[in-house]
Formats: C-alpha cells, structure tokens, sequence
C-alpha cells in the first residue's frame, strides 16, 4: 500500500497542505499541486521552490508526474475509506466533493471554498479547520459551477457590484474599466435588494389579493345570473303552458335560448376563473422564488436571478371585466311581443315585472361587477 512505501507526510502539497492533486516535480526535487505552483508563479518576474527557495532563471516546464499522482490518489482514497465519519454519497442535484471526484468518488460536498473554487465533503474539508492559513478562506453552503463566481478576464472572485454597469466584477475591475464607477460590495447590494424584494412581494401580495376579490365577485355575479335565469325559465314556463298549443313550440325555443345564454355565460365565468387562478399562481410562484432569494446567502445567485422575477408578469386589466348578472332578462317579453293581441295584457305585466327587476339589480352595489 502507498502508506508502506512512502511516510504519510510525502503525499501532503507544502503548499495547501491537502493531499497532492496532479503532482508536479520542479528541478529542485520538490512535489507541489499543479495548480498550487502555478499559483505561487503567476505574475512572478522570478520562479522560486516554495520549500527551499530555489531561484529558477527562466520558468521551468513541469508535467504531472504520473506515478506519483497514482500513488497519491490511492492515499487519497484510502483516506477517505478510513475517515470516522461515514461517506454520504451525492444525490441527484446534489454538490459532489471535488477532491473525491477526482478519484470517481460521488460523495456529496459540505461545503464550498470561494477561494480554493472548491468543494468539499466533511473529511476533505478538515485542513479548513485545522491549518490557520486556509481558516481564512470564506465557506458557503456547497454549490455548483464555482468557476461562474470568477472573472473571466482577471480569473477572481466576484466580490464586487458595479451599479453604474448592473453587473458583479471583481476587485481588479474595479480598478480598471470600472475605475471611476459607483461600486459596492455584492453583500451590500444584495442587502439593498432584499429591501426591494420586501416591496415587491407587498406589492405581489396586494395584486394576488385583487384577484382574488375580483374571483370571489365573478362567482357572486354567476349566482345572479343563474338566479336571474332560473327565474326566467320559470316565467316563461307559466306564461307558455296557459298559450294554446300553436305557440307551444315558441316556448321550447325560448326556454332553449335562455338555457344557452346561462351555458355562455357559465363558459365566460369559468375562463376567467381559470385566467385568473393562472395569475395568481404565477404571482405565488414569484412571491415563493423572492422568500427564498431574501433568505439566501448566496448574494451572487441572488443578484443574478433577481431581474427576472421581480418585474410583474403580464396580467389583464381585470377592472374592465364584468359578468352581467341580467343577461337573460328580456328573453321572454321579446319572445311574446311576436305573438297575437290577446298577448298584451300578459306582456304588460311581464314588462313591469321586469323593470322592477333591473332596479333591484341596479341597486346591489355589494357585487359591483359592472364598471367597479
């Protein structure tokens, strides 16, 4: 086994004091991380060994040392194989250890390190806690795609937030392009945010709460009007049945006809219930998505899916919309007024009936469905 070859401490990088990942020899003999001496080279006039100082004249060239990165990986693995706590292997949408999926492991990540870029499960995540150097390193709840919290021009962390722009940059942004911007930290704009968020979700709450009173007076509005039909059916029942027998079809066509336009009006109702359920599950939804956004830590992800929920969804003017509650009053006194003269006498009777009806819908401003 790789403990039994080498000591323990051979397979440790000097320099993040982690197990190597992708080793790399320099001239002087000494092991690092490939990313870990690259970092310490980078925008160097003068290469050095980490470990004993050693100038180079020019940067060397260094490959993975394949051996040794098959020897570290079996350490890596038996490390994790002997850790105390158990292996908590990733779920589907889940975040995996970096460093164990480097050797095929899927174990789900603790937590992530905005400066290694790096997930790790609880025992990768031990020198964090232990080495004082990476104690500094900020933590978050594990996520994906850390390379997205980078600026892909100078490769560092998106801490900062250019207002001038909208947009996150990094520190050596704002020392440049955005040099003479107004800029803040992505903690502090994402503060201010939620403060909007606050807005937003009252003002989501108040539209949700319209429609759901405009619903509750399409419904009452309904009942008016399958009140006002059966009334009418029942009207036109009396009148029809003390006709003789020629108008008797007439009856049919007119009990038919209000029938209809009861069906069309129940249609009508049930659409927009249904349009506006849709609204208010949309408004919901949003008002769900900007809870879990005031609540987050993540202040990136926050700034980044903001725009996109809180600007209101399209939605009727609902004000213009009403149900008339009358729309059968009048089918029968326009169905006896083609009748003979001997009609008139029922048909001014119906007439007077009907006026008096329309007053006391006139009057009913609890419902309020016409021009609230």
């Amino acid at each position: 086994m790789a403990s039994n070859m080498l000591p323990e401490k051979q397979f440790y990088c000097p320099v993040c004091e982690q197990v190597f990942t992708d080793p790399v020899t320099t001239p002087c003999g000494h092991n690092f991380c490939q990313a870990c001496i690259q970092s310490k080279w980078e925008g160097t006039d003068v290469c050095q060994c980490p470990a004993c100082d050693r100038s180079f004249p020019s940067r060397p060239e260094i490959s993975i040392n394949i051996a040794f990165k098959e020897l570290a990986d079996t350490f890596k693995q038996m490390i994790v194989c002997s850790s105390a706590a158990p292996l908590s292997s990733a779920q589907p949408g889940e975040v995996v250890c970096d460093v164990c999926a480097a050797t095929s492991l899927q174990v789900k990540a603790l937590k992530s390190c905005l400066v290694c870029l790096t997930s790790y499960c609880e025992s990768h995540l031990e020198p964090h806690k232990r080495v004082v150097t990476l104690k500094l390193h900020k933590l978050m709840e594990p996520v994906k795609n850390l390379q997205d919290r980078m600026c892909k021009k100078h490769e560092r962390l998106l801490e900062m937030f250019c207002r001038d722009e909208q947009k996150c940059v990094c520190q050596f942004c704002t020392e440049t392009e955005h040099r003479d911007h107004k800029v803040v930290s992505v903690q502090d704009e994402s503060t201010e945010r939620k403060v909007l968020i606050k807005k937003s979700e009252a003002d989501f709450q108040e539209m949700i709460q319209e429609r759901l009173k405009k619903g509750e007076e399409i419904k009452n509005c309904l009942k008016l009007s399958t009140v006002s039909g059966e009334m009418e059916v029942k009207e036109s029942d009396r009148l029809f049945t003390s006709l003789i027998h020629t108008i008797k079809e007439r009856e049919t066509e007119v009990n038919a006809e209000i029938k209809e336009k009861q069906k069309a009006v129940e249609r009508r109702a049930e659409e927009l219930i249904s349009e506006l359920q849709q609204e208010i599950t949309e408004l919901q939804r949003r008002n769900t998505e900007m809870e879990e956004l005031k609540n987050t830590e993540d202040h990136l992800h926050l700034l980044q899916h903001l725009p996109s929920i809180t600007s209101p969804p399209p939605t009727k003017e609902w004000m213009e919309i009403n149900i008339p509650p009358e729309l059968c009053v009048g089918t029968v006194r326009r169905a006896l007024s083609k009748v003979e003269r001997t009609l008139m006498n029922e048909m001014e009777n119906l007439k007077k009936e009907e006026m008096k009806r329309m007053q006391t819908y006139a009057g009913m401003h609890t419902f309020k469905c016409i021009n609230k």
